[in-house]
């Protein structure tokens, strides 16, 4: 069956990000694939492209999936890309898929779940009421209030040195603008930012966070997005004091509330004891995979021959 594979064009561009994207459609027209090339385009990550393939389930095993991802690497290398990274679920068809083509799996998630119903009231009222010296906790809806931008924006550094495996995701610099930016984009898909912070009672600076974002209807389950503490202030308990208040509130402020997901990698392992004391339940994994993009762009490498692999991500 002849398989028509079509550029197509994203509008939109963030700050950080561009896509690329390619429809696969049928002799009659119908649609039954899609590859999606995201183009990070800040200097620590411009060596990087993500990858969201789908075939529809119907047509697998038609080698329309390794068209997209052709089109997907040639867009990559042309575009001087060193790694493309993906992701997939363990024991799914995209697991099978990718490692037939030469990816490796770089990193593993542990995504978990926390019924809302079931979290302890009383106890998450117990850690979040333990006192931490030196230390409150302070809170906001949407964008950072001015007067915390700026230590707010420096205390996603703690980010940087989050466990990452074999994953080359470069390092992701953040300013008010780019804090900003983040929160306005979940504003514009209608959803909710809620932001826990700890914040040093010596000179008023921010030195941990966490983010929950919740359905703009309070239905469904709400997402963790970055949890972290600066080097400099770990060892006191502040990710679990911080995230046991994100989940008081969220008990208290939407009752319609299912439960709240996380996802956290594998080598995470004080995040993973947080989580598990919080009552977090492990639902599923995901791996994350790396491919780099080596040898002659006019002889790519076959199946299995002379490509390794770059992906990934891990939040809190």
């Amino acid at each position: 069956m002849p398989i028509r594979i079509t550029p197509l064009t994203d509008p939109h561009r963030s700050p950080s990000s561009h896509r690329l994207a390619w429809l696969a459609s049928g002799p009659d027209g119908v649609p039954i694939g899609s590859a999606f090339l995201r183009l990070f385009t800040t200097a620590e990550q411009a060596h990087l492209a993500e990858l969201e393939l789908h075939v529809n389930p119907a047509e697998r095993r038609k080698s329309i999936g390794s068209q997209l991802l052709e089109a997907a690497v040639a867009a990559a290398r042309g575009d001087g890309r060193r790694c493309v990274i993906a992701q997939a679920k363990a024991g799914s068809p995209g697991e099978r898929f990718l490692h037939a083509r030469g990816f490796r799996t770089a990193l593993t998630l542990t995504f978990a779940r926390l019924p809302l119903a079931e979290a302890d009231l009383s106890a998450l009222t117990d850690i979040v009421q333990r006192p931490h010296p030196g230390y409150r906790l302070t809170s906001w809806d949407g964008t950072v209030p001015d007067d915390l931008a700026e230590t707010f924006a420096a205390s996603r550094r703690a980010m940087d040195d989050m466990p990452m495996d074999d994953v080359d995701f470069g390092t992701v610099v953040w300013d008010v603008d780019a804090v900003r930016a983040a929160a306005e984009t979940i504003e514009n898909r209608g959803e909710l930012l809620h932001t826990v912070a700890a914040v040093d009672e010596a000179d008023g600076s921010i030195v941990g966070f966490t983010e929950l974002v919740v359905p703009g209807d309070g239905e469904g389950d709400g997402q963790h997005y970055g949890t972290g503490v600066l080097p400099a202030h770990r060892g006191h308990g502040l990710a679990l004091w911080m995230k046991a208040e994100a989940i008081r509130q969220a008990r208290e402020r939407h009752p319609r509330l299912g439960g709240l997901l996380t996802d956290t990698a594998d080598g995470n392992t004080h995040m993973r004891r947080v989580n598990d004391a919080l009552g977090y339940v492990p639902t599923h994994q995901e791996f994350t995979y790396r491919l780099d993009l080596r040898g002659d762009p006019e002889h790519p490498p076959r199946r299995g021959e002379g490509t390794r692999i770059c992906v990934g991500r891990s939040l809190g």
